[in-house]
């Protein structure tokens, strides 16, 4: 049983808030898992998770977040031809979008220590993140989860050794700040949901 089924297995509201007393207990913990860091310092930045098994779980999942905020037959922010199939199932308009509702991307990784999402080029165009819809939904594994992001970097160069992408930028903000707190100045919040596929 892997650790996140452990986690997020189960549908009674009460275990939940055990766990997540667990995970406040866990992250002061210095043996804590990257995946548990990344999960806790993810969701206290205001994001949405979503665990899947498998691929039919995604689509599963993704249709849920369409049904959620009625966004069926909406235009939509996709540069990633590999996702075109899931947005064509479901009557999204990608092709140039005018007033696009949300993105849909994949991401280069998931960084633990800030609970943030690094982007390049290959995913968000020359883009910067106050550019993107407010809405964003990622899809992404969990192999792709790095302790910080020194080591994001550093897998960007291993993967693209020749076609080195531009624009790397990091997303770490899912809600809007309260208005004291100042260390998101400058940031722009987005209304973000990890659809998390179980690979390892």
């Amino acid at each position: 049983m892997s650790l996140f089924r452990k986690i997020f297995g189960s549908s009674n509201p009460a275990s939940e808030e055990d766990q997540e007393s667990e995970f406040s207990k866990s992250h002061t913990d210095n043996a804590t898992s990257i995946d548990e860091k990344f999960i806790y310092n993810f969701k206290k930045n205001g994001g949405k998770f979503l665990y899947c098994e498998n691929s039919e779980e995604v689509k599963e999942q993704f249709e849920n977040i369409l049904e959620e905020n009625d966004w069926f037959e909406s235009e939509v922010l996709c540069y990633e031809p590999n996702l075109f199939g899931m947005l064509d199932d479901n009557k999204l308009t990608y092709d140039k979008p005018a007033n696009p509702k949300f993105l849909i991307a994949s991401c280069e990784n998931l960084i633990a220590d800030e609970g943030s999402i690094l982007f390049s080029s290959k995913q968000i165009k020359q883009n910067k993140p106050n550019e993107l819809p407010t809405n964003i939904i990622i899809i992404a594994n969990t192999s792709q989860i790095l302790a910080a992001k020194s080591d994001g970097l550093s897998a960007i160069k291993k993967k693209y050794e020749r076609d080195y992408p531009t624009n790397i930028t990091t997303i770490k903000y899912f809600e809007k700040a309260k208005e004291e707190d100042f260390t998101q100045y400058g940031s722009s919040a987005k209304n973000l949901y990890l659809l998390l596929l179980e690979d390892l």
